[in-house]
């Protein structure tokens, strides 16, 4: 005899381990390898209890997307809290934060998502939104044209990193670093 309605539901347990197994197949299969049967079996929970969570594959991605750049605000808002200059302080975690991408655990995670939106227009609409946010979350202070060309160069380097067109080596990436750090403090 089942025991499973006598069970304690943990929503958000469950919520979190559905985001975990699509980040870990997304690391190993790729976006395609994101469907809403792999990750129900993948993750032991029923393609109900799955559908109950994520009604649809767009919106595990975008529950995936919530997940990572969840993990990404409070790795910046860390990185801020290290830092004792105000100006660009944002800036400088941000740029931190894209150029430890190659060495983090969520770093392939952030490879598909961002292939994913490049071709999914709701999940390109959301980055916006996020950027747009901490641009005016941040305006006092890292709203200058350095810190914005420090950002962007950021983002080149995530680009090259995502569709490996460039091998560059430690002392290069660190030296990289550090001049938009400097650029980040005009």
């Amino acid at each position: 005899m089942s025991t499973a309605h006598q069970r304690k539901k943990q929503p958000e347990l469950v919520r979190r381990q559905l985001l975990e197994v699509a980040a870990r197949l997304s690391r190993r299969e790729g976006a395609g390898g994101v469907t809403l049967d792999a990750v129900s079996q993948a993750a032991g929970v029923s393609k109900g209890g799955l559908l109950h969570h994520f009604p649809n594959r767009m919106a595990l991605l975008d529950g995936l997307f919530d997940h990572l750049t969840a993990k990404f605000d409070a790795a910046i808002a860390v990185e801020m809290e290290k830092d004792s200059v105000v100006r660009g302080r944002f800036t400088r975690a941000y740029v931190s934060l894209v150029f430890a991408q190659q060495d983090e655990d969520d770093a392939e995670s952030w490879q598909v998502l961002t292939m994913a939106l490049l071709s999914e227009p709701l999940l390109r609409a959301r980055w916006r939104q996020w950027v747009s946010g901490q641009a005016a979350a941040f305006a006092e202070t890292d709203s200058s044209t350095a810190c914005q060309l420090a950002r962007l160069t950021a983002d080149g380097l995530w680009l090259a990193d995502l569709i490996e067109s460039h091998d560059i080596a430690r002392q290069d990436r660190q030296a990289m670093q550090a001049h938009l750090h400097t650029l980040s403090l005009q």
